[in-house]
């Protein structure tokens, strides 16, 4: 991945945040989103996991990452305007593949706990919700409803 895709990632990684269902309605600050765009702007450069790159025509449309634990998937971020085309799916699907191979007995992954768009996803892909509940976020700097899924690989 080259500097501009860093650039990319930030950028596709923010405008889909801002498009999910987490936070319609919400009224967030104005540090608490430049705290966000900011950490998706850093996100790639500073991350010591793996990020892969879904493009259509030479263009960054989506992102998956794997960043923290080795069968947790981070990540995953659609530009608004490409979701709903089966790119996710796609991403989610290879990252699961990926974390198989290497012998993991079960893939993870977690997102805010309004994003029922994400949640029927990750449902869609064989994961499970196992918790639910408010969890502190270090890029927004707010506590937040999550929830953490889970797929048995075995």
């Amino acid at each position: 991945m080259t500097i501009a895709d860093h650039i990319v990632v930030g950028e596709v990684g923010f405008a889909a945040w801002q498009s999910s269902d987490a936070f319609k309605d919400v009224e967030l600050s104005a540090d608490v989103l430049e705290r966000t765009r900011r950490a998706y702007e850093i996100f790639a450069g500073e991350t010591k996991g793996d990020v892969w790159i879904a493009e259509l025509d030479g263009k960054v449309v989506g992102w998956c990452a794997r960043d923290g634990a080795p069968n947790y998937i981070s990540d995953l971020w659609i530009l608004p305007d490409h979701q709903g085309r089966g790119i996710g799916n796609a991403l989610v699907l290879d990252a699961i593949a990926r974390i198989k191979a290497e012998g993991h007995r079960t893939a993870t992954i977690h997102t805010h706990g309004r994003n029922a768009g994400a949640i029927r996803l990750y449902q869609r892909c064989g994961f499970v919700i196992v918790w639910r509940g408010i969890e502190y976020s270090k890029s927004m700097g707010i506590d937040l409803e999550k929830v953490h899924l889970e797929q048995s690989l075995i």
